[in-house]
C-alpha cells in the first residue's frame, strides 16, 4: 500500500496528513510557525511534530511513505530554498518535494497538476505551474518589490489615503469618510490624520471590509480602487501564465484567501476575469473550497507518478482537518 504525507506549513500553524493511494485520510498532525524567514529552527522543529504526529497516528514509519511533499509559506526564492532543501531533507524522507505554500493551494482548487493560483487575503502571492512542471511566482514582498497592494493591509490603507485626499481637496468626496471615521472612532478626519501621523493611531486592516461595504453601495471612489487592484492581480497571474507558455491553454486559476472570496461583492473578481479573458481566454476563475493541505497530497501523488481517480481526489478535498480521523 502506498501512503503520502502532504504538508501545509504557514506562519501561525503547520499541518501534516497521511493518506493512502485511495484518498483514506490515516493521520494527520498540528504543530507552530512552519515558515523558516520567521524562525528557522522553530519552522524545522514545528515541521518535523507534526509530522511525527501524523506518522504516529497513521501506525506508520517514514520508510512506509512513497512521497512527502511540503507547501511552505516562505519558499519563495532560490536563497530560501538553499535553507529549505537541506531543512526539510534532514527530516528523513527519500522521495519528498517542495514549493510555496501557493502551489498546494492551487492544486486543491483544481482538478488539473497544473494551473494558476492568486492569494489576496492579509497578503498577495502568485504562482503558476505548467504541464511540465515549471513553477513561477510573483509576490509578497511588497509594493517596493513590484506588487501592488493587494491584501488585507494594503487595502485598508488604500481605503484610508482615499479619505485624506478627499477630506484635502486632492480627491473626490467618497462616501469612505463616514465609514472609516465611524470605524476608526473619530467625528472628523483631521484628528485622525494627526493621530495616525504621530503614531497615535494606525490604520486597521479591518478597512478592506469597509473599502467593500462602500464599492458595495456605489461609491466611485471605493470602486475604482477596486477595479484598479483586480487589474493589478490580472497582470501578476497573467504574466506568470504568459512567461510558463500557458496563455493558449485550459486551466483553473483559483482564488485564494478571504479577499477574493468574499461572498456579496464581485467587483474585484469581475476586474480580474476582465483581463484573464483577454490574456489568458481558456483559464476559468474559480474559488478554493477545500483544505490547502489536500492540496499537498494531491502534489505527493502527482510527483509519484499516479493518476489520481476522480473519486479519490473528490475524497481529499472533502477532507478538512479539524474533522475526526478514524484509521
Amino acid at each position: 500500500m502506498s501512503l503520502y504525507l502532504g504538508v501545509d506549513a504557514g506562519g501561525s500553524k503547520t499541518h501534516a496528513v497521511i493518506c493512502d493511494e485511495q484518498g483514506n485520510i490515516l493521520g494527520k498532525g498540528a504543530s507552530g510557525n512552519g515558515n523558516h524567514q520567521i524562525h528557522r529552527e522553530h519552522a524545522a522543529r514545528n515541521i518535523e511534530e507534526a509530522c511525527d504526529a501524523a506518522l504516529q497516528q497513521a501506525g506508520a514509519a517514514k520508510e512506509d511513505i512513497s512521497y512527502a511533499y511540503f507547501g511552505l509559506a516562505g519558499a519563495d526564492r532560490e536563497a530560501d530554498y538553499e535553507i529549505l532543501r537541506p531543512m526539510i531533507g534532514a527530516l528523513g524522507y527519500a522521495r519528498h518535494g517542495i514549493a510555496c505554500d501557493t502551489i498546494i493551494g492551487m492544486r486543491a482548487g483544481t482538478s488539473r497538476p497544473y494551473g494558476a493560483a492568486l492569494i489576496c487575503g492579509t497578503g498577495f502571492n502568485s504562482a503558476a505551474r505548467n504541464r511540465a512542471g515549471a513553477e513561477l511566482q510573483y509576490g509578497g514582498f511588497g509594493f517596493l518589490y513590484g506588487d501592488g497592494y493587494a491584501g488585507g493591509s494594503g487595502f485598508a490603507k488604500l481605503a484610508f489615503r482615499a479619505v485624506i485626499r478627499a477630506w484635502d481637496e486632492r480627491g473626490p468626496a467618497t462616501l469612505l469618510t463616514s465609514l472609516v471615521l465611524e470605524q476608526m472612532g473619530y467625528a472628523s478626519v483631521e484628528p485622525m490624520y494627526e493621530d495616525v501621523l504621530y503614531g497615535k493611531a494606525s490604520v486597521p486592516p479591518s478597512l478592506v471590509k469597509t473599502l467593500f461595504q462602500a464599492a458595495e453601495a456605489g461609491d466611485e471612489v471605493a470602486t475604482r480602487i477596486l477595479q484598479n487592484e483586480g487589474e493589478e492581480l490580472a497582470n501578476a497571474v497573467c504574466t506568470l501564465i504568459r512567461r510558463l507558455d500557458m496563455t493558449d491553454e485550459a486551466f483553473d486559476i483559483v482564488y485564494i484567501g478571504s479577499v477574493l472570496n468574499r461572498p456579496n461583492s464581485s467587483i474585484l473578481t469581475d476586474a480580474i476575469e476582465r483581463v484573464v479573458a483577454v490574456r489568458a481566454p481558456h483559464a476559468a476563475c474559480v474559488r478554493l473550497t477545500s483544505d490547502p493541505v489536500s492540496g499537498a497530497l494531491l502534489c505527493a501523488m502527482d510527483a509519484d507518478g499516479v493518476t489520481v481517480a476522480a473519486e479519490t481526489e473528490a475524497k481529499l478535498k472533502a477532507f478538512t482537518f479539524e474533522q475526526v480521523t478514524t484509521a
